[in-house]
This record gives C-alpha cells, structure tokens and sequence, in this order.
C-alpha cells in the first residue's frame, strides 16, 4: 500500500548568493520528478546546490500555488505526482499582452530615478525569463521602436520618495520637515501619507496634515526630510484622491465653480483635437478651422499657466476672471521683456 504524507511548513532560510533563481529550481525539481525517479529533498538539494528547506519551501509553493498534484511517498522516500502532469505550468501571456508591459515599462523610464524605476525594471526582467518558449518575441529589436521623454524630469529626494511610498502602503505616520513656496526655512509637520499621485510628470502627496487637522497636497521635493513617528493611522474613508483630481486641470483644490471656454486658432486646432485635456472637456469645431474647448474646473491656477503656454493662439472667452488673469500675466511678460 501507498502512503503519503504533506509537506510540512518550514521557516525561511537563505541560500547562497550563487543559488539558481527559484522558477529555475521549481522547473528542474519538476524534471525530477516527472521521470518517476522519486527524488527526496536532500538529493534534490544537493543536484540543485540549495539547502533542503529551500527545496522544501519550493515543493511547497508547486503544491499550494501552482496546485500540481505532488505529494511525498512513504514507500519510495521520494517525492512523486499522484495523477498525470503534462507539462510545468509557466506564466501564459500573449505578444500583445507584453508588448502593453514593454509599454508600461517603457513608460515609467520616463520617471527614471523615482523609486519604483529599479523595482518596476527588476519584476519586468523576472516576468520576461518566466514566459514559455511558446512566446517568440525579440525584446531587444522591439526596445528600439518605443521611447518616452520628458521635458522636465522632477528633483526627488530618493530617500524621502521611498518612506513617502511605503509609509503611504503601511499607513506610518510621519514627521516632515517642508518647505512651503517661497521660503527657505522648512516647517516641521506630522502628516498620515494617504496617497501619491503623478499628475503630468509632477509628484504629489496627499496627507492629513495634523497641523491643519485637514487633507492638504504637498509637493515631494519640498520635503527635505521624513521619518516615521513610530505610530499608525487609518484612512479616512471620506478620501477618494479622484474626488481631489477630477475637477482640476492639476492638482489644485477647489476653491469655485468656474464654466472656461477657450478658443484655439486653426494653427493649433490639431494638436488640441488630438488630447483629451480634462474628463469634462466638450469640444466644439468652429467654422474658420479653430476650436472652442469647454471645461468644468473647481480651479483656475494651473488652466492659466497653460493657457499662456500656447501663446497667442488661444484666447480666453470666459469667464471674466480667467480672461482678467490671463491678460494680467500676459502684460507682465511684456513689462518684462
């Protein structure tokens, strides 16, 4: 009579630095088994140049998580399967499917130096060796055909992003000292990191600001430093950072109910129909070849500065204190130039 036992849950050990890497093994401990030779964990590790518990821990995770039916047979001292395997379960992924990751990684570059740069690069390689050789794809040709660039890369303090991001997913509360606009000197605040967010190629943390006893936006390269209070805190269910975002064209927070209406002559009407700048745009095509475009913002700050950055081909219709401002600005260029 066949008997079998379960593997039994071992702690954590770490092998050598020159141990294969673990889908590597799993792909080879299944070689092994499939030929029927029922191999035990301390021949297995010696093949593998492993400890036995790190071959335990991987027979652990083909059983649990890959749910191949492999068991340990009592009669034989070995590891064998119980039922038919046809062959080892490797990631199945499409060429579309990964040419979107290549995009998606390709795109993040754009944020090179963030700290999600070298873990997003590290899972994409790891991801990349795991595919089955049923995927042809030649990475390195297809490299070459996408890029991303970035006018103006963002300043970070590494460090200080790192504890931003992890303080935010473990929900640590910390003690900042920032740097308001215009000022040299940091204030010291104690905040709970609710959420990051990238807003065209600008870093911003949303945080419940103890001084304020409010939410408040700051700017990551503001903060010259940052450290863990030691205490936790809970989200407040009443944050949403879409309800932060959605009614403005930045990050700034509502401060009215505005309708803007912008006209954009025909030399630019392309580039304008070719976006979408805002959830709440409606876009309207005029008669000459421009186009109006029409936005619901709760703020009016970040629409002027891009206003004037398409210089006079595009011309505010209202409302009256977005004209005002615009013109205002506009003056001051010319003051001084």
């Amino acid at each position: 009579m066949t008997h079998y036992r379960h593997v039994k849950k071992t702690t954590n050990e770490r092998d050598g630095p020159l141990s294969r890497p673990p889908l590597e093994r799993m792909m080879r401990i299944h070689a092994a088994i499939s030929s029927g030779s029922f191999p035990n964990a301390t021949s297995l590790a010696k093949e593998l140049e492993v400890s036995a518990k790190t071959v335990t821990r991987d027979i652990e995770f083909m059983r649990d998580r890959l749910n191949l039916p492999l068991e340990y047979n009592g009669s034989l001292l070995g590891y064998g399967y119980t039922e038919e395997v046809d062959a080892f379960p490797t990631l199945q992924i499409t060429e579309g499917e990964l040419f979107a990751l290549l995009v998606a990684e390709k795109a993040l570059q754009a944020y090179r130096g963030s700290p999600f740069e070298k873990r997003l690069l590290g899972a994409f390689r790891k991801l990349e060796q795991s595919l089955p050789d049923a995927v042809s794809l030649n990475l390195a040709e297809w490299e070459q055909t996408i890029s991303f660039r970035t006018v103006a890369e963002p300043v970070l303090n590494l460090e200080v992003m790192d504890t931003l991001v992890q303080a935010a997913a473990r929900r640590s509360r910390l003690r900042i000292q920032y740097r308001k606009p215009n000022s040299r000197d940091p204030e010291s605040r104690t905040i709970d990191p609710y959420h990051l967010a990238n807003v065209n190629g600008d870093w911003y943390l949303f945080a419940f600001d103890h001084l304020r006893n409010a939410i408040r936006t700051f700017v990551p390269a503001r903060i010259q430093s940052a450290k863990p209070t030691g205490e936790t805190f809970e989200r407040s269910a009443q944050f949403a950072a879409d309800n932060h975002l959605s009614d403005s064209f930045g990050i700034h927070s509502r401060q009215g109910n505005f309708e803007v209406a912008i006209r954009f002559g025909k030399a630019v009407s392309d580039y304008i129909r070719e976006k979408r700048w805002h959830p709440s745009q409606v876009l309207l095509e005029l008669e000459d070849g421009a186009v109006e475009v029409r936005l619901k913002l709760g703020s009016l700050v970040e629409v002027q500065r891009w206003i004037l950055g398409w210089g006079g081909d595009a011309t505010v219709l209202r409302p009256p204190e977005l004209v005002a401002s615009v013109r205002a600005a506009a003056q001051r260029i010319l003051d001084y130039s």
